[in-house]
């Protein structure tokens, strides 16, 4: 009998000329893209009233928090720069926590992140479907099933997109963030233009701007954390430093670009909506944009319903994006199954990693109430930033000749620290509640699963064979040149 021709695609790529591997295929203004795209949302539109609220609408106190939220996030992104430019591999937070700090916090961040990152995709989703669906069902609420149908189609297809092509991926990214930026701009704009009309009433709330009463500490703490809030998503770029081109250069300009660009347009638009409506009306608008919209553009004010939903699907592009590029890391390391590590021999994408991470943000979609349980997690992501800046300090110190063509002032890592673990304790010492409790076993079960898997390696064989029909069904196979133990 003659040899049977393999249809292992291992075997396929070998014979290619062409490696499969990630690709560098994303480049600076896709960089800042990504970053923008995915610190705004829908919440600069629609609510940005947490600041004012907790600072007793005190507007001078409002600004400065929103001011010093995107310093600390600018501090944050450039200890992460340095990591990124350091340790250019895929997976953000858990490759640098994996060098840094070791195997199980690393894969306490992947298993906290396998319920949070999905079920934030799964809440952008259903919020898109609500501001694309309304308008036909005018004062009526729209139907669950019709806005959780559609919620569902944006994010597969999403994640179709981003499963089949890189380049695509970051153009959509691209063409959503100029549009969202446009409209940030048309408020921006129209707030400097009546500002500087010089109406009493317009200016008369900014020459007082300290005037209200003051808030207390805890207040301003609590403002400080919303504003903070507001600025999540400065990380996303280092999920990316594998496909980023020259990141050496890339990464540094792309944060010093993209997080001071959001500064300003935050406070631009906070001056915007302090020079159009009062601030008791700021706090208690329903979505503060279409408040000023019916104020100053009323022939027009349909532009930002349709520019949140703009400005939620690009920020769900992008953590879509950035999500199969977790666990496409998870896998590498041996902390996923090993068929999340493998690449389209066609795409060079983590099309396994794309569709794992879709459809666990799939399931907290259908009963949506789940989504509710994981607001008490929130903590769990400024705990994992802490342990991230600790990393950097563990680096200096133990691998003092790492190559770093970006270093941050050493200080800075330290008071990210420090800020980080004051964010986690905050919220669970002022209000105190049992949900908590649940989210701090759930990070305890990691070790149910991280000691027999992981540390002890118990693996069923049958599992092998599974992952090879799945490989040939999805044409994909591991990446070549794996260094194999790179976040060590």
């Amino acid at each position: 009998m003659g040899k049977r021709k393999s249809d292992d695609p291992k075997d396929v790529i070998r014979k290619g000329k062409s490696k499969t591997q990630l690709k560098r295929n994303i480049g600076y203004f896709d960089g800042v893209s990504f970053i923008i795209g995915t610190i705004v949302g829908a919440g600069i539109f629609v609510s940005p009233t947490g600041v004012l609220k907790h600072s007793l609408l005190n507007v001078g106190v409002a600004l400065m928090i929103w001011t010093a939220s995107g310093l600390v996030s600018l501090m944050g992104s450039l200890c992460y720069a340095e990591l990124g430019t350091a340790l250019p591999f895929s997976g953000g937070e858990y490759s640098h926590i994996k060098r840094g700090l070791g195997s199980l916090p690393a894969f306490v961040f992947i298993w906290m992140s396998t319920v949070t990152k999905p079920a934030s995709n799964a809440a952008r989703a259903l919020l898109f479907a609500e501001y694309a669906i309304q308008p036909f069902y005018g004062i009526c609420p729209a139907p669950e099933v019709v806005k959780k149908c559609l919620a569902l189609a944006v994010l597969w297809s999403l994640g179709i997109l981003n499963g089949r092509s890189v380049k695509m991926a970051a153009w959509v990214q691209t063409v959503f963030t100029l549009l969202k930026m446009m409209a940030l701009s048309v408020i921006a704009i129209g707030g400097i233009v009546l500002l500087v009309g010089g109406r009493r009433e317009n200016l008369a709330r900014f020459e007082d701007a300290f005037s209200s009463e003051i808030p207390s500490a805890s207040q301003v703490a609590e403002a400080f954390f919303q504003g903070l809030y507001a600025y999540g998503g400065w990380w996303s770029l280092n999920y990316m430093a594998e496909e980023m081109k020259n990141p050496s250069r890339n990464i540094p300009l792309t944060v010093m670009t993209a997080v001071p660009t959001v500064m300003v347009f935050y406070l631009l638009v906070n001056i915007s909506y302090l020079t159009v409506l009062t601030p008791k009306e700021i706090v208690s608008s329903v979505a503060v944009a279409v408040t000023w919209a019916d104020r100053v553009i009323p022939s027009v004010a349909w532009i930002i319903p349709l520019s949140v939903a703009v400005s939620i699907f690009g920020a769900l592009n992008s953590s879509v994006f950035t999500l199969g590029r977790l666990s496409y890391a998870g896998s590498q390391s041996g902390h996923l199954p090993v068929l999340m590590s493998m690449l389209n021999v066609h795409s060079c994408t983590p099309a396994p990693a794309m569709i794992f991470s879709t459809t666990i943000a799939s399931i907290f979609i259908i009963p949506s109430d789940l989504i509710m349980l994981t607001n008490y997690f929130g903590f769990s992501a400024w705990l994992m930033t802490g342990l991230t800046c600790a990393s950097l300090i563990v680096l200096r110190y133990r691998e003092p000749h790492l190559y770093r063509p970006y270093k941050v002032f050493l200080p800075v890592p330290f008071v990210m620290v420090a800020m980080s673990f004051f964010l986690v304790l905050a919220p669970i010492v002022w209000s105190p509640n049992l949900q908590y409790v649940y989210a701090f076993l759930f990070m305890l079960g990691s070790l149910i699963v991280y000691l027999p898997f992981i540390h002890f390696k118990l693996h069923f064989s049958f599992l092998d064979k599974i992952t090879c029909h799945l490989q040939l069904l999805l044409e994909v196979s591991p990446a070549d040149g794996l260094a194999e133990g790179k976040c060590e």
